[in-house]
Order: structure tokens, then C-alpha cells, then sequence
């Protein structure tokens, strides 16, 4: 009853009133509510537009560029409420329809905002053919479209927001000439590109955030940004070059597909930590340091540490004392790290299989170095929090690690025990004070110190869940 006096409210409402609602409403949420009635969905009916070149000609490659810069030239016009286009662009050859025709679907905000999904058109090509993609930004702002009117050359530099989806081969004329003709473009997006195999991106000095996720076949990524601050990753691991970028603060690689190419090894892992070493904010596949350890790299020994390095969020399926020893050598060298996170889940998260291999450029690190790593104390940490815990022997280890390595300077460590989906405070009780703790609350788990056995850890429920941070990593791309 109220669904349907709410739909009977939206279809009295003049056009213009809908346009400044769906103005100050983002994209997804505007395209999601055509559904609400059938004025507010006119608003958002598909424009369908079709662009055919004659490819026998000589100058059939000019006439298609002219095609491809009239459709940036629609996408980048600027719009006063949320715009649904539908395009295919196409060649013939002796008057007959040339099959592979590019088909997408884009959605336009007034916010500056675009998003092209590209799957409309994998089903007719119905296989995966790969591609390199040069995206290309001229920092001067000139526009690689001069053959458009004066009026229309504002619209090149307006777009803020863009949003890939499903890129193929056929669509990299087009995103090329897109992105170059955004100047001021300030944050990237790619989602499930299945036929890009390597990306390079040169932006001009707008583009603030990069994120790529579930793109698999891609085997190397380069960007070059001189004020990217966020870079967002999530899939299998590829070759990561990022250069020239002095000011990247948060990084996220959420490898939970394991390596992309097999031939991945220890330097190429090594100069990827090296290009982060001055961000502020890191989460990262556990696996991956890991596997580092496992080669045989040092951390204390490198030429570099994190100095800059204030907040960590570990993922990974488990954790055992290679994980834990991992972890204990990484945090050696972030000496500033105020703020831990460590996510668990085994159905969630994976972790690939990898052998064991010696790198003859590191030595060893043998078990006293270990213990030397888990003993140094951090003089900043001030939280830690570790999701899906539960109580066993390897992770009251870590939490043991964790207690030590912070000292006095810690003000909370917390855990949610995944079996209970709650939030509870971690205290360490001495032996001689177990007699004062009840031990009929149940608001409280009383566990023994795996390495005291003079101590007890007391874990005790707190009000509120505060995992907004591993709700934002989660769904972070």
C-alpha cells in the first residue's frame, strides 16, 4: 500500500521537479529508481543511436575516427539529470553489415559522471580476444578531437568520474579517445575487462583514483600520475608498475585470485613494495608477503622501510605460524603503524599454491632472526582488530604476538569471533587476578595464554561492532 502511494506521488510530479530530484540523487541509485514509476522511468529511457562506416573505402579508418569522436563527443556533452544511451558502431562492406559491431550501453550524470559497459557485445563476438590499451591524458588540456565546434569544446574537460565495464578490443579507439579527451578526469575505473592484457595509463595531474577489479587475463599494469592518491586492485596478481606517482597515500591489493602470471618472481614483487614505501594507507593479501618470506627475502634487510605507514588491513584465509612470522618481519618495518586490521575468512578469501623457491640475491632467515623479528616492539600502535577470529591455538598465538609487539602504547585490540558475528575487547588477566574476575558473566570468554601459563586472556563484548572499515575494504572496488 505505501509502494503504491509512493508511485502514485512520483507520477503527479511535473518533469522539472523529477529532474532536480534525480539531479542531487548518484547515478546507480537514479538508474535503480526508473523502476519506481513510469514517469520517473521516461526520464531514464534508453537513447538508442547506431554509427555505420564504409569500411571498402580507402578512407573507411578516417570516416570511423569521425564516427568514434561524434560518440565521445555525446558522452562528454554535458546533462542536466541522469541520460541512458544504447550505440553500436559498425562497418559494411559492399552495402552488407560487417559482423563484430561495438555495442555498449552508457549511463551519463549530471555529477560529471560516466559509466560504458561493454558486455553487450561479448555475446556476438562469443570469444576473447586480447588487447593492449594506451590510455593517454595531455596534462596542457588540449583535446584530441579538433574537428568539433568551439561551443563543444567546454564538454572535453567537464567529466570527473569514469567507469569501464567489460572492455574488449573493439572498444579501445574509443576509450583511448575518451580518455584523452578528459584532461580533468579524476578517478578511473575498470570492472571486469576480461580482454585487456596490458594497460598503461599516462593521466594528466587531475587523476586522483585508479582502481581495477575482477579484470583476469590482465598480465601488467602501468600508471603514471603525478597526483594519484587511492590505487584500488582486486583479482589475480599481474606485473604492477607504478611510476611516477609521489603522491599515493592509499593502496589497496586484494590478490584473492593468486598470481596472473606464473612467471611472477621475488624482484618483481620487490619493486612493487618499493613504489609503495611512502603510502599511508596499505591493505593486502597476506598471502603475498608471504610468499615473499617464503623466497627468502629479508624485510629488515632491504634498502627501504614504511616509514610513512600509519594504517594496515591484512587479508587472508587463515593464519598460522608462517602467516603470523610473515606478518611479525613486515610490521618490523613499519615502524610508525598506529592502526592493524587483519581480516580471516577461508570461504572468501583465497590463497594460491606456491613452491618454495630460494632467490640467490637474499639469504635466509633463520629461526633466532624470527624470534628477534616477534619480540621488537612497536612504540605507536594504538588499535588493532581482527576479523573472523576464532579461538585457537594459531591465532591466540598472533594475538599474543600482537600484545607484545605493542607494549603500553596499545589502546585497544579487539576481535570479531566470526561464529558470533560480535565485537569483544581483548584484556590479559595474570593468574593472580583470575580469582577477582567472575567467571559467570557472559558477557565474557576466559581463554589460557598459549606461551603464559601464569596468564588468561579475558574476552569481553562490547556494544557496538565497529568493522566499518572491513565493510568498506570488502566492497572496496
Amino acid at each position: 500500500m505505501e509502494e503504491e502511494r509512493l508511485k502514485s506521488i512520483i507520477d503527479i510530479l511535473p518533469p522539472e521537479i523529477l529532474q532536480r530530484i534525480v539531479f542531487h540523487i548518484p547515478l546507480k541509485e537514479a538508474v535503480r529508481a526508473s523502476i519506481l514509476s513510469t514517469a520517473w522511468r521516461n526520464l531514464c529511457t534508453p537513447i538508442r543511436l547506431e554509427f555505420y562506416f564504409d569500411s571498402n573505402q580507402t578512407t573507411g579508418d578516417d570516416e570511423a575516427d569521425t564516427k568514434t569522436n561524434q560518440i565521445v563527443n555525446l558522452l562528454l556533452k554535458s546533462c542536466g539529470y541522469p541520460e541512458l544511451w544504447k550505440f553500436r558502431l559498425g562497418g559494411f562492406h559492399d552495402n552488407k553489415k560487417e559482423d563484430g559491431d561495438l555495442i555498449f550501453s552508457a549511463a551519463k550524470g549530471p555529477g560529471k559522471e560516466l559509466h560504458l559497459d561493454f558486455s553487450g557485445g561479448e555475446k556476438q563476438t562469443n570469444q576473447t580476444i586480447m588487447a593492449d590499451f594506451n590510455l593517454i591524458s595531455e596534462p596542457s588540456g588540449a583535446s584530441c578531437c579538433e574537428s568539433f565546434p568551439a561551443d563543444q569544446m567546454a564538454n572535453f574537460s567537464s567529466l570527473r568520474t569514469l567507469h569501464l565495464i567489460s572492455v574488449n578490443r573493439l572498444a579501445g579507439d574509443l576509450v583511448s579517445t575518451l580518455f584523452f579527451s578528459c584532461p580533468l578526469l579524476e578517478s578511473l575505473k575498470l570492472e571486469k575487462c576480461t580482454g585487456i592484457q596490458h594497460i598503461n595509463v599516462k593521466a594528466s595531474n587531475s587523476l586522483k583514483a585508479f582502481a581495477m577489479a575482477d579484470c583476469p587475463n590482465t598480465a601488467s599494469i602501468a600508471i603514471s600520475s603525478p597526483n594519484l592518491e587511492s590505487f584500488r586492485f582486486r583479482g589475480a596478481l599481474p606485473l604492477i608498475q607504478l611510476k611516477s606517482c609521489p603522491r599515493l597515500v592509499d593502496v589497496t591489493l586484494d590478490l584473492r585470485n593468486g598470481f596472473e602470471n606464473n612467471e611472477f618472481d621475488c624482484e618483481n614483487g620487490l619493486d612493487l613494495l618499493a613504489s609503495l614505501k611512502d603510502i599511508e594507507i596499505l591493505t593486502i593479501s597476506g598471502w603475498f608477503l608471504e610468499w615473499l618470506c617464503e623466497c627468502g627475502v629479508i624485510f629488515e634487510r632491504l634498502r627501504f622501510q614504511f616509514n610513512k605507514l600509519k594504517q594496515l588491513c591484512w587479508l587472508d584465509s587463515s593464519m598460522n605460524k608462517t602467516k603470523r612470522d610473515s606478518l611479525a618481519c613486515f610490521l618490523n618495518i613499519s615502524p610508525f603503524l598506529e592502526k592493524l586490521f587483519i581480516k580471516v575468512d577461508h570461504e572468501r578469501i583465497l590463497c594460491p599454491h606456491f613452491h618454495k623457491y630460494w632467490n640467490k640475491a637474499y639469504l635466509w632467515i633463520n629461526d633466532y632472526e624470527i624470534e628477534e623479528s616477534i619480540a621488537s616492539q612497536h612504540q605507536h600502535f594504538k588499535m588493532v582488530q581482527v576479523m573472523g577470529f576464532t579461538i585457537q591455538e594459531d591465532q591466540l598465538l598472533l594475538m599474543d604476538l600482537l600484545l607484545k609487539k605493542s607494549g603500553t602504547t596499545l589502546d585497544s585490540m579487539t576481535v570479531i569471533i566470526s561464529s558470533e558475528n560480535r565485537s569483544r575487547r581483548v584484556s590479559k588477566i595474570p593468574m593472580t587476578q583470575l580469582q577477582h574476575t567472575s567467571s559467570s558473566d557472559v558477557n565474557r570468554i576466559l581463554v589460557p595464554s598459549p606461551n603464559e601459563e601464569d596468564h588468561f586472556y579475558a574476552l569481553t563484548e562490547k556494544e557496538e561492532v565497529d568493522d566499518k572499515h572491513f565493510l568498506r575494504v570488502w566492497s572496496m572496488l
